[in-house]
């Protein structure tokens, strides 16, 4: 009769908020992406581009400008999700987040296929909504912890 092998648990680590914040904007900008990357398939988008219209606007430097930057912030959050000290890091993602969004919700107006927007904008909102909660939720340390962990380090730097 073969012996059975003791099952073992996975360890489960805790993920920083940092990596959380840079997962979130990371899977955010691929839904930003593929949602405009897969309306290029939606029938009379292509005539209106070559015509020099997007939604209702007129394709200029202006518009490509506004576009790139409405790209840019989010992606540039990825890095200050990793980079930023804690209070800037926390302060910058539920600022930006906020202001996502109604520049999410407004990419809604206008659009016939609403199945296909509608699932982009509720994706794009969730994530959204997480990395309100990750900036918001951030753990906190109390003073004195941190003082008395300082304490220590400089202890055993001097040993």
């Amino acid at each position: 009769m073969p012996t059975r092998q003791p099952t073992t648990t996975l360890e489960d680590q805790p993920v920083p908020v940092r990596a959380k914040l840079a997962a979130a904007w990371t899977s955010f900008m691929f839904l930003y992406a593929y949602v405009d990357i897969l309306n290029f398939f939606t029938p009379g988008v292509i005539k209106d581009l070559l015509n020099g219209k997007v939604f209702e606007f007129n394709l200029s430097q202006t518009f490509s400008t506004t576009a790139l930057t409405l790209v840019s912030i989010p992606i540039l959050m990825i890095v200050l999700s990793m980079t930023l000290p804690a209070r800037a890091n926390r302060t910058t993602n539920l600022i930006v987040a906020t202001l996502y969004l109604p520049v999410t919700a407004f990419n809604a107006l206008g659009e016939s296929w609403l199945f296909f927007y509608g699932l982009g904008i509720a994706l794009e909102l969730t994530l959204l909504a997480l990395i309100l909660r990750y900036a918001w939720t951030w753990p906190r340390t109390t003073p004195s912890a941190t003082s008395q962990n300082r304490e220590t380090v400089r202890a055993q730097q001097q040993a």
